[in-house]
């Protein structure tokens, strides 16, 4: 699967906008806990080409809706999807335009393949970023990968998160809904968090799985201290349509209250552009 075929529901500009009984406790404090966020994260691939245009005003617009971080995706390895813009500019220069715009930036998308290339030159250029986390989007494995070709990339990925714990980076692993498929008997998801290495390698949950069927909070409960990051979503329960948070079927409370377990410390909305202002003000709001 392409490490970005889950995000061509995105087709607008910027312009376009004028559980377990021992956890409750804790889900009773879901509210509170949403209520302590101070950081409310964006994925920059929703606006890639506004960013390319104009990075430092499309920020700016974001910060009017609500946001005050970005998860950047690698301007290099993202080059063909709207990012080749932002190679102009060097890790100190696009630190200050995030920072001048008041946000901040400690995660970014990379593909595996350009870590495993390119590994020291993506490090180095993440530490004068000021990352603290780099992600793996995607395995980019064809669809006729078998389950030791997952096994084999989980592998590589420990290797690769001996490099960045060096530099003082977390490398982590981002899933799609084809990490929660069967595959030869088994989820390859639950295969990968038994292959990753818990003390290298954290996970950064996609709740687009929803539509699945599967909800973060029972991959929190049941692996606690395993994240560190969530790409938010809501469904609407029909089909494949979204809806802004706190409009679909996802029960925020045990989300965020199970959050805290599983380890997960920073949250990005990654959504069709039209959910934007609605699920930043539903963040802020609680």
């Amino acid at each position: 699967m392409n490490s970005l075929n889950r995000r061509k529901f995105v087709s607008t500009g910027l312009a376009a906008l004028a559980g377990s009984s021992i956890f409750i406790p804790k889900l009773l404090q879901g509210k509170d806990l949403a209520a302590k966020l101070e950081q409310i994260g964006f994925q920059s691939w929703a606006i890639k080409e506004d960013l390319g245009k104009d990075l430092s005003g499309t920020l700016k617009k974001m910060g009017a809706l609500g946001y005050n971080s970005i998860e950047m995706c690698s301007p290099p390895g993202y080059a063909k999807y709207g990012f080749a813009p932002l190679l102009q500019l060097s890790a100190r220069e696009l630190k200050n335009k995030i920072e001048d715009a008041g946000f901040s930036c400690v995660s970014c998308h990379y593909g595996f393949s350009e870590l495993k290339e390119h590994g020291k030159e993506r490090i180095d250029f993440a530490k004068e970023l000021g990352l603290t986390q780099m992600v793996i989007a995607s395995y980019g494995l064809p669809k006729t990968a078998t389950l030791d070709d997952w096994k084999k990339s989980a592998e590589e990925s420990n290797k690769l998160a001996e490099l960045t714990r060096k530099a003082g980076l977390q490398l982590v692993f981002h899933n799609h809904n084809i990490e929660l498929e069967k595959l030869e008997g088994q989820v390859i998801y639950d295969v990968l968090l038994e292959r990753l290495d818990p003390a290298l390698v954290k996970m950064q949950f996609q709740l687009w799985v929803v539509i699945m069927g599967v909800k973060a909070a029972d991959y929190f409960k049941k692996h606690p201290g395993r994240f560190i990051s969530a790409h938010l979503y809501d469904w609407s329960g029909k089909g494949e349509e979204m809806a802004a948070l706190g409009k679909g079927v996802v029960n925020w409370d045990e989300f965020f209250a199970t959050a805290e377990v599983g380890g997960v410390k920073s949250y990005f909305v990654e959504m069709d552009i039209r959910y934007l202002k609605e699920s930043a003000e539903f963040l802020a709001s609680r």
